[in-house]
């Protein structure tokens, strides 16, 4: 299983429907706004909402008054849910999920070790919401995480 890895990809996603979770009054917000705000490629921002489109988690309207808007509030948005729309599932060994692989001897337990981290995973990105990012607060869980000074050690 390699790093746990953020792709860019998602990072702008999580920002940019920060930034219109924060702004969303109800009507649409242009990508441009969006851009601007989180100083993001407007052009591979543009794709990046088709996608969170795709998924279900925007829509979109044309026009002079056109945007973005939630299709259901930014409370019951995670950051799984957006990760998940733009990248697929939130930890893969290999090709696979990490409950499908199979070790043999020694390693046997390894499947269970990364499902443990899938587990660690989603205890965070399914607890944090889109409002909670726009409100500038974490769930108690994820906020107790931070305050671990080894958290933030580079290992």
């Amino acid at each position: 299983m390699a790093a746990v890895r953020l792709t860019v990809k998602a990072d702008y996603a999580i920002r940019a429907l920060a930034e219109l979770a924060a702004r969303s009054d109800g009507s649409p917000i242009k990508a441009e706004e969006l851009a601007d705000a989180q100083d993001l490629p407007r052009g591979f921002l543009l794709g990046i909402l088709a996608e969170l489109r795709n998924a279900g988690l925007i829509s979109s309207q044309r026009g002079h008054d056109g945007g973005f808007s939630f299709r259901r509030p930014p409370k019951e948005i995670t950051l799984a849910d957006v990760i998940r729309a733009v990248n697929g599932p939130l930890a893969m060994v290999g090709d696979d999920r990490p409950g499908e692989v199979t070790y043999t001897g020694a390693a046997t337990v390894l499947t269970d070790v990364w499902v443990a981290v899938r587990a660690n995973l989603r205890a965070v990105l399914e607890r944090v919401t889109l409002a909670d990012l726009a409100a500038g607060r974490l769930p108690k869980s994820v906020e107790k995480l931070t305050r671990d000074p080894d958290s933030w050690e580079p290992h």
